[in-house]
């Protein structure tokens, strides 16, 4: 691979900016594999999640014992059962060894919770199976009307300065769009330790089925419109934040990697466009953003990085504001049909 495209992501030295992020591809060894083979530069496993630990080590999902009160047990049969995982906690470490040994690309660990509690201590476990690095997922919605935002971005942070007291390898947080001061809350978990940043969290929205006037999962695989939202706080963040900066969502072609890039990211994680088209994928994006580095003269990504972003403009929220009002006053309708 060519030193041109080569990046530094966590601290890690990677060959170019295109990595495998959290998906089943990742889920055997044979298929991490795979995507090294496919041209992956570093891999993230999927998501060991805080209701596995809980539930195996307790026997409770998010402190509720079904067993123990059949009032609550409702509350709690959504969850998958115990051996619809993946894999078991002490199994996860098994498998992010035998990868680890597999493969010659970084290997990323990742859990996956809602709040600060117990099933963090698992990070120190991940660590010590060989993880080059972990990434955290909070991954959750605030439904409770009496918790304040305050409290919410509080414990985010203690739990990075939790985490970063105890482990030696660098974390990354990946986190939701929706808090009220999105560039403030990156900034604390900056100053409490974070390695890097995901931007961001793919929240699955429930259905509606209206025969059984129930609730139902749905998963629909990312496409480039949603990329927007992502290079928007890219852009916002880069140069303000010593952390990596990573995008994730939205990637389904070459040219949104490079946009990425464009505006901060040091790397890019791409999961649906994989799921779509295999591991192989990969090399087609890596050949993008070769050819167009090679079309604009471009010789380092260090070049490409953060070179459509805010950083040289004094006052990004009105750029953003400038952008709404034009957008909303320059439509018009499409005539050509």
């Amino acid at each position: 691979m060519s030193t041109a495209t080569s990046t530094t992501y966590l601290g890690l030295t990677l060959s170019h900016p295109f990595i495998a992020g959290a998906s089943p591809l990742a889920a055997t060894v044979d298929g991490a594999r795979r995507l090294e083979d496919g041209g992956a530069a570093a891999i993230v496993l999927p998501s060991l999640f805080e209701e596995q630990i809980t539930l195996a080590e307790s026997g409770r999902i998010h402190g509720i014992d079904p067993m123990d009160d059949p009032a609550l047990a409702p509350l709690v049969q959504m969850f998958p059962a115990a051996r619809e995982y993946h894999f078991a906690p002490d199994s996860y470490l098994e498998h992010l060894r035998h990868v680890k040994e597999a493969v010659r690309v970084p290997v990323v660990a990742s859990l996956n919770g809602s709040s600060r509690g117990a099933w963090l201590t698992h990070a120190k476990a991940l660590e010590q199976a060989g993880a080059d690095a972990l990434e955290i997922n909070f991954y959750t919605v605030v439904t409770d009307d009496e918790v304040g935002a305050q409290a919410v971005e509080h414990d985010l942070v203690v739990a990075v300065r939790d985490l970063k007291s105890v482990l030696k390898v660098p974390i990354a947080i990946k986190v939701s769009p929706f808090f009220t001061a999105f560039a403030n809350i990156a900034k604390r978990l900056d100053e409490a330790g974070a390695n890097g940043l995901v931007v961001f969290n793919r929240f699955y929205q429930p259905d509606i089925d209206l025969a059984t006037l129930s609730a139902i999962p749905t998963l629909e695989l990312s496409r480039s419109a949603e990329l927007r939202l992502r290079l928007r706080w890219l852009a916002i963040l880069h140069g303000k934040v010593g952390a990596s900066l990573a995008a994730t969502g939205g990637v389904e072609t070459w040219m949104d990697g490079v946009k990425a890039l464009l505006a901060g990211a040091h790397a890019v994680q791409i999961v649906s466009a994989l799921l779509r088209h295999g591991p192989g994928f990969m090399g087609a994006m890596v050949a993008g953003l070769t050819a167009w580095m090679e079309s604009h003269g471009i010789t380092a990504l260090d070049d490409v990085r953060g070179r459509v972003s805010l950083a040289t403009s004094l006052h990004p929220g009105h750029f953003e504001r400038a952008n709404y009002i034009s957008a909303l006053h320059r439509w018009r309708p499409d005539t050509r049909s």
